[in-house]
């Protein structure tokens, strides 16, 4: 065995198309392009969508609804989840960053009424669910709407 008879296994390589190198190479003349035609200029490029000028899907498909631009998104938060914060009395949406309850600072906090609340505590959000409002007060709580 020598290091200079190693080789590649028989078709385990393949050499690389050689485009534009004559008639010979079998990709000579028009380079695998065919003549004329939209794909044989350069600059040429299949766009997202295009179907050979027949109307595209995405325009024969009707709209349906809208956006609404004003739309205020929410991080909700279930009574459940604020029942493990144990040592706060006073939980505002800085306590419930710190412990990882909300991702973002800036978005406003909604409180929902899933699960029950058992101690007295003084929450402040932007925003409470009927049932989580009277779940706090039934508990002796205090709300604070931002």
């Amino acid at each position: 065995m020598n290091l200079g008879t190693l080789a590649y296994a028989p078709g385990s390589r393949k050499n690389r198309k050689r485009i534009g190198r004559g008639q010979g190479s079998g990709y000579g003349g028009t380079s695998g392009r065919g003549h004329k035609g939209y794909h044989s200029r350069a600059g040429s490029k299949r766009k997202i969508g295009f179907e050979g000028g027949q109307t595209p899907l995405q325009r024969q498909l009707p709209k349906r609804g809208f956006t609404n631009i004003f739309r205020k998104e929410f991080q909700v938060i279930n009574l459940k989840d604020l029942d493990k914060i144990k040592r706060f009395k006073k939980i505002d949406p800085d306590v419930l960053y710190k412990n990882r309850l909300i991702r973002k600072k800036n978005q406003p906090v909604k409180i929902l009424g899933e699960g029950e609340i058992k101690r007295e505590i003084e929450i402040s959000a932007h925003a409470f669910s009927k049932s989580a409002k009277e779940k706090i007060e039934a508990a002796q709580g205090r709300i604070i709407v931002l």
